[in-house]
């Protein structure tokens, strides 16, 4: 069979957003490969029949030797497996791995430039500096001769396209992972205190800090709500929050610090707002298609990716990036019309149905694999 091989920074992050795409390939009559990190995942991987191929990535290393031994380690699986398709995911591995596909004379090439948010939308001095020089490395290698670069949002899709790093004919937008309808199934808000939750990893630029602030500002004015922060720091990205800072913030009172849940359909069930005033450029954040899958009126920012789950005014609401004020009176305006967030939380579920399901994603998916498949 034919190889397709995911080279992915963690095993966490391909199982909640590769995974369908990857068994659709196997059933279409590839074997898959999946090189990643590996964390507490892999045994999930393997047991649908998927191969895992460990990768030592240190995804917060600048050093270059680190880099080169990564690259070297991909080219050699390269080499080995010499797989027919690779599939590279996020920054690091679309760099290393188009380098080690250009030295293994492998062809067939697809760049997903998803979760970059960092590097050119955080003010930390660390992406500040390599904004410069991973301009130029993905001019170089993001759009090889006969690649694929596969985008989640039309707004990174048309910036890469104005800056001639992707050429036009080579771009393919794919909206983010989708979601599962079926496991995400809209229920009628539960009675007694409403609750908004953040579903997300705990980092800084996820809006997090400004969710808090805006809940403790609600609070003070005697909102009757529940502010839950569901998700773990991620010890590999620069901008985590200390778990200290999340556990003090709910001896505070102000949120409920939930940590990594595995029960997200549940949770949203419980739930009546979904909130993420994310202030990066994202792909597309899964955690909102739940939202809108579970029919829950969606509050975020007006970003790259974010905007792309919201009809302002219809399904959610929209405010500015970093701006804890405008978030505490968007979120103060649905917890005192029950009405209104039955009604978003309604569209919500049709534009999920009719813009983001997993079976439109994976069709596309695979639409882009059969383009390589054909020019054989």
């Amino acid at each position: 069979m034919p190889k397709i091989l995911y080279l992915i920074s963690e095993d966490w992050f391909f199982c909640s957003h590769f995974l369908a795409r990857a068994k659709a390939a196997q059933n279409a009559g590839f074997e898959v490969l999946v090189m990643t990190h590996v964390g507490s995942h892999a045994d999930t991987i393997r047991s649908h029949g998927l191969r895992v191929l460990p990768w030592n990535l240190d995804r917060r290393s600048l050093n270059p030797l680190d880099e080169l031994k990564s690259i070297f380690q991909v080219w050699r699986v390269y080499q080995k497996e010499r797989p027919f398709l690779v599939h590279h995911v996020a920054l690091k591995p679309l760099l290393h791995g188009s380098l080690a596909a250009r030295f293994s004379g492998i062809r067939h090439v697809i760049n997903a430039p998803v979760g970059m948010g960092y590097i050119f939308s955080s003010s930390d001095w660390r992406a500040r500096l390599l904004r410069i020089p991973i301009r130029l490395a993905l001019r170089l290698l993001l759009n090889p001769r006969g690649s694929r670069v596969i985008f989640e949002s039309p707004d990174a899709e048309k910036d890469f396209i104005e800056e001639h790093t992707v050429r036009p004919e080579d771009a393919r937008l794919i909206r983010g992972a989708g979601v599962d309808l079926a496991l995400f199934q809209p229920t009628p808000e539960p009675d007694g205190v409403p609750a908004v939750i953040l579903p997300a990893r705990m980092l800084w630029d996820k809006g997090v800090k400004e969710f808090v602030t805006a809940a403790r500002q609600l609070k003070a004015e005697g909102v009757k709500a529940r502010f839950l922060l569901a998700g773990a720091p991620d010890p590999g990205n620069f901008a985590a929050i200390p778990e200290e800072t999340l556990h003090a913030w709910e001896k505070e009172g102000v949120v409920e610090y939930l940590g990594f849940r595995s029960d997200i359909p549940d949770l949203l069930r419980q739930c009546a707002i979904v909130c993420l005033p994310s202030a990066y450029r994202e792909g597309l954040p899964k955690a909102l298609l739940e939202g809108l899958a579970a029919a829950r009126p969606i509050v975020t920012t007006d970003v790259e990716g974010c905007r792309e789950t919201v009809v302002e005014g219809v399904n959610g609401l929209m405010i500015p990036p970093r701006d804890p004020t405008r978030l505490a009176n968007a979120l103060r305006s649905l917890l005192a019309d029950r009405p209104k967030r039955i009604l978003m939380g309604q569209a919500s579920r049709k534009l999920a149905e009719t813009e983001f399901s997993q079976e439109k994603v994976i069709s596309e998916t695979l639409a882009v694999y059969d383009e390589f498949w054909n020019a054989e």
